[in-house]
């Protein structure tokens, strides 16, 4: 009579330790998100997790500079787009992604990868739609969690990254179709 007790016993105890470990909200750096939604409805959405400071050096000490770093941690950030995109003046098609950055004291690189599902690290090399630079200073205030947020402006977004002393920033905009006037070499694009 113990031993199917027991046997129950321990069933409990795993399906109670498996449910904690899938409950990502309980994480050190639990998940986050941020979105921009464009005048016709067209959303880019990111995905993350927010590592907090705790007292750390975070840029050119646990984030080294130099290294493409994945940008959050746990699981690798996304970049989910229904719209064609101009990020930092280059063409990113509708699709989903894995960002990743390589931050610098003076300026930061954004990487768009194509590899999804990706755990984080390594950093899956030869699979980058795109590098564009982002902007960078230092902020007047510590941000203890790392945060990813959309500013937006009428048809576009601004992506920023803030974290410690550090902010970096590059333009999202959406991409629409354009087409030729009846005067030459001119063309009209809505909402851009």
């Amino acid at each position: 009579m113990q031993r199917p007790i027991a046997f129950v016993a321990l069933l409990l105890v795993m399906a109670t330790v498996s449910h904690a470990q899938q409950d990502k909200s309980k994480r050190p750096s639990p998940p986050a998100s941020a979105s921009c939604k464009f005048t016709d409805g067209k959303i880019v959405n990111t995905d993350y997790s927010s590592p907090r400071m705790k007292g750390r050096k975070i840029f050119g000490g646990i984030v080294p500079y130099g290294e493409v770093w994945r940008t959050g941690a746990n699981e690798a950030t996304t970049f989910v787009t229904d719209a064609d995109l101009s990020v930092g003046g280059k063409d990113v098609p509708a699709g989903s992604y894995t960002l990743f950055t390589i931050p610098a004291a003076d300026k930061w690189t954004l990487i768009i990868s194509k590899k999804m599902g990706e755990p984080g690290i390594p950093y899956p090399g030869g699979e980058d739609l795109l590098r564009v630079d982002m902007k960078v200073s230092r902020t007047t205030s510590l941000a203890e969690n790392f945060t990813i947020a959309y500013d937006q402006k009428g048809g576009s977004c601004t992506l920023r990254l803030r974290w410690e002393n550090t902010q970096a920033w590059v333009n999202v905009l959406e991409k629409k179709l354009c087409w030729p006037t009846k005067s030459p070499l001119t063309f009209e694009c809505p909402d851009q």
